[in-house]
C-alpha cells in the first residue's frame, strides 16, 4: 500500500470524467465516456506517489530535506543573508553556508517552512484502501476511503530518524520516534497486544534509549529500555528476531547500571538477558549467530562477577564462553559473524590470562 502524500492532488471520479468529457462533447462522446469510467475506476484504486520522493519504495532530497543530515527539516533555520535553510542543530556546526559557501552571520527560525513539514508528516501515513463492493455510493461510485495505517507511517518516520541520528541531530530523531511510537500506541489500545505490534514499539521504544543514550541521559534511556522489555516480552519466544531484540535491551540496561557502579543490578539484566539467549539456543540450535549471542552474554556476566568478587563463577563463565565459540562451524559466507567470533574469542582469552595471571 503506498502513502499518499498531502502534497499531491489525487484525482477524483468526477475530475476525470469532467475531464475527458469535456475534450470532445460530440465527435467521441460514447468512446470518451467509456474511458473515462475506466479512468475513475483506476484512480479510485492506485495511490498517487508523493512529488518529493518520501513515498516507501524511493527517496530523493526535496524542499522539505535538510541538505546536510537528509532528513526532513526539524527546527528550521534560515541563513542570513543567504535564506537557506537546515536544521537548526545541523547549520550551528558551520560559519559558511554548505549549499552556496556565504559567510552565515546569524541564523532565524523559519517557523512557516516548519508548519509545512510538520504538516506533511501528520498527512503522509494516509493511504487509500483497496476497493470492495461496500465502498460504492448509491449512484453505483466508487468512493475514496482514506485510513491512518500506523505501521506505514512507523516506517517513514523510522527511516527519518535514523537518517537524523546518523548525522548527529539527536533531538530531530527522538522527534520523529515518539511520533511513532503515539501512532503505534494508538493502535495497540484500537487492536490489543498483537504481536506486529508489540514488536513494532519494543524496537521503537529500544531506539529511543539509544538517543537517550548518545545524549548521556541514562535515566531516561533506561526508561525507554524498560519499555521496551516490557513490551517485548509479552510476545513468543520462538521468534528469533524479537528475542535477539529483547536480550539486547536488556544488555543495554545492564551496561547502564555497570557504568553508573550499580554491579548487581547489572549483574541482574545480564543474567536476564543470558536466560533469553539460552531460551533461544535450546530453539534454535543451529543458529550460529544464537550461539554468539550466549557467549556474549556469558562474558558480561563473568566480568561482573570478577568486579564483585565472585571469581569462581567468572572463570567459569568465561571458559564456557570459550568452548561454545570453539564449537561453532560456520559457512565460508558467513564472514561478517566470523570476524566477531574471532574478536569475542580474542576479548575472552585475554580475560581468561589476566585472570590467572593476577
Amino acid at each position: 500500500m503506498t502513502p499518499v502524500c498531502p502534497f499531491v492532488k489525487a484525482a477524483r471520479p468526477d475530475d476525470a470524467s469532467s475531464k475527458k468529457l469535456g475534450e470532445s462533447p460530440n465527435k467521441h462522446g460514447s468512446e470518451n465516456e467509456g474511458k473515462a469510467k475506466k479512468e475513475s475506476s483506476d484512480s479510485a484504486s492506485v495511490s498517487p506517489k508523493c512529488p518529493f520522493g518520501y513515498d516507501s519504495g524511493t527517496f530523493k532530497l526535496g524542499p522539505l530535506s535538510c541538505m546536510i543530515c537528509q532528513a526532513l527539516l526539524f527546527d528550521c533555520a534560515k541563513c542570513i543573508p543567504c535564506s537557506h535553510v537546515y536544521c537548526k542543530v545541523c547549520i550551528s556546526r558551520f560559519k559558511d553556508c554548505p549549499l552556496c559557501g556565504a559567510d552565515i552571520e546569524k541564523t532565524e527560525a523559519d517557523t512557516d517552512l516548519q508548519s509545512v513539514v510538520d504538516r506533511f508528516i501528520e498527512g503522509h501515513a494516509r493511504i487509500k484502501r483497496s476497493n470492495t463492493d461496500a465502498d460504492k455510493d448509491a449512484g453505483g461510485d466508487t468512493k475514496i476511503v482514506y485510513e491512518d495505517v500506523s505501521l506505514e507511517r512507523g516506517a517513514f518516520l523510522v527511516q527519518q530518524a535514523m537518517r537524523a541520528f546518523r548525522a548527529q541531530n539527536v533531538e530531530s530523531a527522538k522527534s520523529r520516534l515518539r511520533l511513532c511510537v503515539d501512532d503505534i500506541r494508538g493502535q495497540i489500545e484500537i487492536m490489543g497486544n498483537t504481536s506486529e505490534l508489540c514488536s513494532q514499539l519494543g524496537a521503537v521504544l529500544g531506539t529511543l534509549g539509544d538517543c537517550c543514550r548518545a545524549t548521556g541521559d541514562a535515566s531516561s534511556a533506561i526508561d525507554y529500555f524498560e519499555e521496551s522489555v516490557e513490551f517485548l516480552t509479552k510476545l513468543p519466544t520462538d521468534n528469533l528476531e524479537i528475542t535477539h531484540t529483547l536480550s539486547v535491551s536488556l544488555n543495554k540496561i545492564g551496561d547502564l547500571k555497570y557504568y553508573a557502579g550499580d554491579m548487581e543490578a547489572a549483574r541482574s539484566f545480564y543474567s536476564r538477558s543470558l536466560n533469553v539467549r539460552r531460551d533461544a539456543m535450546q530453539h534454535h540450535p543451529n543458529v550460529p549467530s544464537q550461539t554468539l549471542d550466549v557467549a556474549v552474554s556469558l562474558a558480561k556476566v563473568a566480568d561482573v562477577d570478577r568486579s564483585i568478587g565472585n571469581e569462581d563463577a567468572a572463570a567459569a563463565g568465561f571458559q564456557e564462553a570459550i568452548k561454545l565459540l570453539k564449537s561453532l562451524t560456520l559457512k565460508p559466507e558467513e564472514v561478517g559473524l566470523e570476524q566477531r567470533v574471532r574478536f569475542s574469542m580474542q576479548f575472552l582469552w585475554l580475560n581468561l590470562f589476566l585472570f590467572y595471571g593476577s
